[in-house]
């Protein structure tokens, strides 16, 4: 059966359906002498009589009939793939790799949800790591769209601005400081910092808000994830400098306290990217623009009275 074709299948079906030669050689817009010759290597392929003929005109036999119902499973899944593949086409369907740093993996769930609002049959696959782990992903091509904070300047990359990202000082709601109307920098150096590994968004972030005030930083303790710098700050072990994004539920619920630091929030801005010598297909556009569009409205929000004056 592996060298039978699909035009022999249909010069067959055909046949068996209308029960003439000619007949099904006027549906298939070809010869009659060519459908006789497709069924004859249909015959010599599959080694069994397939069809007879009759007053009537061509029947199947029993390998026939067997034959009949594995064309229209072929022809089932055949119409199925069609469809589907117009739908990836449309950019309606497909599947898309979304990458993210740790500190983008508090909202973008959300954004995958509000997109499969409107294409609920792409789907997204979310893929969050640190920002080196993202990098060097990025650098792979393996993902579609990348969210980051800071795209790597060494890469030829297709960059976007989907949003403010905000960066607050977070300490314990029992924490001196949390009850302060005002806090000076100076204030955090006799305070224990809690940080990232060298090199992540947040802790370049750190150290350039302390460097730029020409201040050292803190002695610091290095945390393996944004969670556990918040577990940290709310267990009373420091203070951590992180995207409000990351810090909105903990805020809101009182477990975590913004400290109203001069000069804060820092905001930096979200982008997306991707390798700029590859094109999207049409489903990786689709979300493409939505986060372009879109993604603006999802990012959470801290309320008025957590923020402080901007820089």
């Amino acid at each position: 059966m592996n060298d039978v074709t699909l035009r022999q299948l249909r010069a067959f079906e055909a046949t068996m359906r209308l029960g003439r030669i000619s007949a099904a050689a006027t549906e298939l817009h070809v010869t009659a002498p060519a459908i006789g010759q497709q069924l004859k290597l249909l015959r010599r392929t599959v080694g069994v009589d397939v069809a007879f003929k009759t007053k009537e005109g061509f029947r199947p036999t029993n390998a026939g009939l067997e034959l009949l119902n594995a064309i229209e499973r072929i022809e089932t899944e055949l119409n199925r793939c069609g469809l589907a593949l117009s739908a990836i086409a449309e950019g309606s369907a497909g599947t898309v790799d979304f990458a993210a740093v740790s500190t983008a993996k508090y909202f973008a769930p959300l954004l995958l949800a509000r997109f499969r609002d409107t294409h609920p049959d792409v789907r997204v696959r979310l893929l969050v790591g640190n920002r080196r782990e993202t990098v060097a992903r990025l650098a792979a091509h393996g993902a579609d769209i990348v969210v980051m904070g800071r795209p790597p300047r060494e890469l030829d990359l297709v960059v976007a601005d989907i949003g403010p990202n905000p960066h607050v000082v977070v300490a314990g709601p029992d924490h001196p400081l949390a009850r302060r109307r005002s806090v000076h920098l100076t204030e955090l150096l006799d305070e224990h910092f809690l940080v990232r590994e060298a090199g992540s968004g947040t802790r370049s972030l750190a150290d350039a808000m302390f460097r730029d005030a020409n201040l050292t930083p803190p002695p610091a303790s290095i945390m393996s994830s944004n969670e556990t710098i918040k577990q940290a700050a709310i267990a009373g072990l420091g203070i951590g400098l992180l995207s409000s994004h990351t810090v909105q539920a903990e805020v809101d619920s009182g477990r975590l306290s913004v400290l109203k630091v001069e000069g804060l929030p820092i905001v930096r801005r979200w982008f997306i990217t991707r390798p700029a010598e590859i094109d999207l297909l049409p489903a990786g556009q689709a979300f493409w623009d939505f986060l372009v569009e879109q993604a603006a409205e999802h990012l959470p929000v801290l309320s008025a009275r957590s923020r402080g004056k901007k820089r």
